[in-house]
Parts: structure tokens; sequence; C-alpha cells
């Protein structure tokens, strides 16, 4: 079943909590498919295009697309085996019925002449009477739209995007929308497609023979791909399911990926930490190829290498340093942040908002994060080009002389710059990862200054970030404040693992931060960051939380923690950002970096446990 989240299953106005849903999509977009039937989110034709529903914003003026056995039904929802095309099964009193929800994939993923979405229904068993409602809301539920409806075709227009719906069984109009229903028994199937079309273009048809072939091609395009996979581990489908998701969320004509496809999902209900993460952060993306390098995912690595060197080389932003924190899709570096106050929120979590403010911080970490990504891709994939390794050393260069500049950090807090240790030591992790590979391959740097800077930034972290007082290392130089971000200390390899001053602040974190393995990454209390309201536990925390006990040697500790997190998942397998307090997913869904801390964590544990 699916997990409840922290208002309950469901609710009077139609809101799903966002750990009931599923994730399909074509390397482009997505959409979140309710465990109702009920498409709640998706932007056409792309991960930041405006959107089309956005009932898990507003469930009464978002726009959806249900499709749903009628009457009173229980539904499971599941992944077709080793693929992301979605299965949500309905049983009733008279029969079995299923949707098979997929975008297809088969062909050339960077194709953008190709985009469709397939709802596929059958009854397995006895007969089942379904409905269908496509009420799209364009423009994030702001821009009408007008409908040309022909028998079993019909056509939303709004001058600037037009979608096609193609059916099987007769459509009826409501109002702007379009009804159906109709009644299936055992072996018999109905199929609803969805596709971008041009004003002037007669929508392609989809026919029941061609819905089962895109199945099947699609089914084959999964399968094929994660064969790929070198992980035999102990997790195996909880990885795989994660490597599934992080491809999900690459954007196949760039090679980007997105930290989540999703906006404004709130890190509190009813709060106003609610943000929209449909954009490529550094750090985020640059953890991502760590985690499918691990498992083999060389491609996808070099396609993120390729989007690094056309759109984020040093000096192409006006911004805080010669990178931005985030880029678009497509590279651009505008990400405005404005409010859209004509929707109610996910649960009444307003302000739903569009484009992210934080593109202008400065966040001295994603040197690190880009130049170990970098290292580890030219060290286990393929060496990097003379034109990389330039871009490199500017990188490095600008490191050397700005990491002791006060900054927003990792959390990308709101209430003032400081000297966060987590800044400091990935700025330490960008040069030392920079010496290892011109010593590995003997290229050209000023390894004088490279390795004398290195090391002030480290003698600044062990006598400026750790307090005596507290045991600890703290969040930021001369405080007192615990973060979990520190937990990269270790992984980072700054630090050895079984070091008294680490084994002293894991024990701190463990009673401060830690709540039965779930990890808080800081208590905004202690340390305001500029946005009112609480938060939940922070899940790439607690995986990281996980690895710190494997390196540390506490084995037991660490397997009873992972196999804690995994519990917190819902019944897909799916993680957002947080954990609320009951339980409930919180945050933007399904989010990149729990995906790939899962990964990292479980090889890790995996490689410890023998």
């Amino acid at each position: 079943m699916a997990q409840a989240a922290d208002m309950g299953a469901s609710r009077s106005d139609g809101c799903l909590p966002v750990a009931d849903h599923g994730l399909i999509g074509d390397l482009r977009t997505v959409a979140l498919v309710g465990t109702n039937g009920t498409i709640d989110w998706y932007c056409c034709p792309s991960f930041d295009a405006p959107s089309v529903f956005a009932a898990i914003l507003d469930a009464e003026r978002g726009g959806c697309f249900e499709l749903a056995a009628s009457g009173a039904a229980r539904t499971k929802q599941f992944y077709f085996p080793d693929t992301n095309v979605l299965i949500t099964r309905f049983f009733t009193e008279d029969g079995v019925g299923e949707v098979q929800d997929f975008m297809p994939l088969g062909g050339d993923p960077a194709d953008g002449s190709r985009h469709r979405l397939i709802r596929r229904v059958l009854c397995v068993r006895g007969t089942v009477p379904f409905r269908a409602l496509v009420a799209p809301r364009f423009d994030y539920a702001s821009r009408a739209h007008t409908l040309r409806l022909a028998g079993d075709t019909a056509v939303f227009s709004t001058g600037r995007i037009s979608l096609a719906l193609t059916s099987t069984v007769p459509l009826e109009p409501d109002g702007q929308d379009v009804r159906a229903e109709f009644k299936l028994t055992e072996g018999e199937s109905a199929v609803f497609a969805l596709d971008e079309v041009g004003d002037e273009v007669t929508p392609r048809r989809c026919a029941s023979r061609e819905a089962e072939e895109q199945f099947a091609a699609t089914v084959t395009y999964w399968r094929r791909w994660l064969s790929a996979s070198r992980y035999r581990g102990r997790w195996r489908e909880m990885v795989h399911r994660s490597a599934l998701t992080l491809k999900l969320l690459t954007y196949a004509p760039t090679g980007a990926i997105v930290a989540a496809p999703t906006t404004s999902l709130p890190e509190q209900l009813g709060g106003e930490r609610n943000w929209d993460y449909r954009y490529v952060w550094v750090r985020d993306a640059a953890f991502c190829v760590y985690a499918l390098l691990r498992l083999g995912f060389s491609e996808e690595a070099g396609a993120f290498m390729d989007f690094v060197t056309r759109h984020i080389s040093p000096g192409d932003c006006h911004g805080a340093g010669p990178l931005q924190i985030m880029y678009g899709i497509d590279g651009r570096t505008d990400l405005p942040e404005r409010e859209v106050p004509h929707l109610a929120g996910h649960f009444g979590s307003a302000p739903v908002r569009v484009g992210n403010a934080a593109a202008d911080q400065l966040q001295l970490d994603i040197y690190g994060a880009l130049v170990d990504s970098i290292y580890l891709y030219d060290k286990w994939a393929k060496p990097i080009s003379s034109d990389q390794w330039d871009d490199v050393c500017a990188l490095v260069e600008w490191v050397c002389a700005h990491w002791d500049q006060p900054d927003e950090g990792i959390w990308e807090t709101r209430g003032g710059r400081k000297n966060f240790l987590y800044s400091r030591l990935m700025c330490w992790v960008a040069i030392e990862r920079a010496i290892r590979m011109a010593n590995r391959r003997g290229l050209p740097a000023d390894l004088v200054r490279w390795r004398t800077c290195r090391d002030t930034i480290y003698r600044r972290i062990m006598d400026r970030g750790w307090s005596a007082e507290r045991g600890a290392f703290v969040q930021y130089e001369d405080g007192d404040v615990l973060d979990a971000a520190v937990l990269m200390m270790p992984l980072s390899k700054f630090i050895a693992p079984t070091d008294p001053k680490w084994l002293s602040t894991l024990d701190a974190l463990t009673r401060e931060l830690v709540s039965d393995s779930l990890v808080y990454r800081y208590d905004p209390l202690t340390s305001p960051d500029g946005v009112r309201g609480d938060e939940g536990t922070f899940s790439i925390c607690s995986f990281w939380y996980v690895e710190a006990l494997v390196h540390a040697g506490r084995l037991d500790e660490a397997r009873l923690a992972f196999e804690k997190m995994l519990t917190y998942a819902n019944h897909l397998g799916l993680y957002a950002e947080e954990i609320g307090h009951t339980g409930g997913q919180q945050g933007n869904f399904p989010q990149a970096f729990t995906h790939l801390a899962l990964i990292s964590a479980a090889f890790n544990l995996d490689r410890a446990l023998g």
C-alpha cells in the first residue's frame, strides 16, 4: 500500500498526498500518476515547461486526467518489472481492471519530434466500468483553451500549445473538457493517447495495436538500459528503482539532470518552504554522476559532462562566481522566481513558486562537487579532454582565490551568508581532486600553489570548524550549531572515519539530529535560515549517516539504519526530499538527491558486509 502522508491517505477536495503517486516519463518530461488513476502533474513538452495538469498543487483549479474504475474499487500500483511503465489496478465487485501508463521510448530519446503519453486500459477479469475526465489547465491554470471535438478525437489549444487526445472509445464534451464512460469485459482494452501537436497538424491516432507495440518497445527500452547495471548486492530492487528514477530525471536532448520534476511540493505542510526544483543543480547533478558511474552507467555521466562543457564552462555566468549553482535544462542562466497566487498549493501550502531565486546565490561547495564528478569520470569512464582540463584549472584557480568568502551554503539559506564548514570542505575537495588528476595523468598545473591552498583550508577547518565545547565539527566557523552536512567529511576522505574528533562528531550528531535513523539537516531554531516554519528529516542526510556508520566500522548500526530508511519509501520505492513527523513524504518528488544517496549507501554497505 502507499505510505500515508502527514494529513492522511486522501482528502475530500480530491488531493492526494505526495507519496500516493508513481512517475512515468520519456527523458524530456514526466507525469505523476496517483493511486486513484489520476494524472496530477504533467508539464509539456519539457520538465520546466508550464503545467498542463497540476491537481497536486490545487485539486480544484490545477487540472487533471482522471481514468479509473467507476464506483467503489480498491487500488494497487506497481511498476512493470525493471521498467518505468506504471500499472494501476482496480479491484471491483465484478472484476479487475488496470491502467498501464507510459511515455513511449524505443527510438532515439533525444528526438524532439516525438512526444506522447499513453494510457492503456484493460479488463483482466470479469467486467469493469470505467470513467475518464480530461481537464487540462494550461500555463499553471492561467491560460484559457479551446476545445475542438470530433468523435474520438479532441484537440485542446491555447494558441501557444495544442494537445490532441485520441481515444478508442467515444468522447463527450464537458465545457472545455472531455469525458468518457465505457465498460470492458475480460480481454477487452481501450486506449487514450495525448500528443503535443501543432495547430494545423492532424492528430495522430493511437489504435490498440499501436499502443500494444509501443508498450512492448518501451518495456524493452527500460530493460535493456537497466541490464547495464553492475550492481548485484543485497538491495538490488531498491537500487535499481533508484537508478531508473535518476534516469527519468535526465533530459536527453542536452544531458541535463534535474533535481526533481516538480515545483512547490512543501517541506512542511501548510508552510512556505516550497521551491521549484525542475532545474540542473550543479551539486545534485554531479552527485548523480557518481551514483550512475558506481552502477556502470557511463553514458549518462558522459552526457552530463557534455552538458557541463557546452553550458556551464567558467566565465559564462555573471553572478557571484564563475558558475551558477543551477541552470535550466537547456543551459540558460536566467531563472527568475515568481509566485502563482491563484493556485492554493499542495494541501493549502502556499505559495506556489515558479523559477528559483537561489540561482543568484554564492554556494562554494558546488566547485568541489563538480570537480569530484569530473575526477571520477576521468578515472572510471573516459579521460577528459585538454579543453576540459583547462576549465578545471580555471575553476580551481578561482577556488584558491575565493574559498574563504562567506556564502549561502549547501542548504541555500536565505538568512545571510556565513563561513559554512561544508563550503570549506568542498573547496578542499575541488583542489585535492584536481591535484590527483594532475598527478595521475601528468597534466600541467600550479601544484605548489594548489597544495599550499589545499593545506591552508585543511588547517582552517580543523582550527575554526571544530568546537571543543561541543566536541564536534560545527555548521560554520567559530560557531556551536550542528549540521548534518559535516557527515561528508569522512565520505570525501577529508578526515579518517575513525579519527577521534570525527567519532565524537558522529556521536554528537546521533544525539541531537538523529531520530530513529532519520536525520535532520540542522535545527532552524538554533540556526535561522530566513524561512518561517519547521521541516522534516532530510533523506540524503539519513543515507549519509548510514555511510558514515559504515566507514566508522559500526556495521550493525549502519545496516539497521539503512533498513529503517527503506521502510519510509512509498509503495513504489520512491522518495521525496524529506520525511515528515508521522512518516509521510515531504518536499519535491521524487528527489534525485535521495535516490543517488540510497545507491551510494547500498553500494558501500554491501562492500563492507562482504
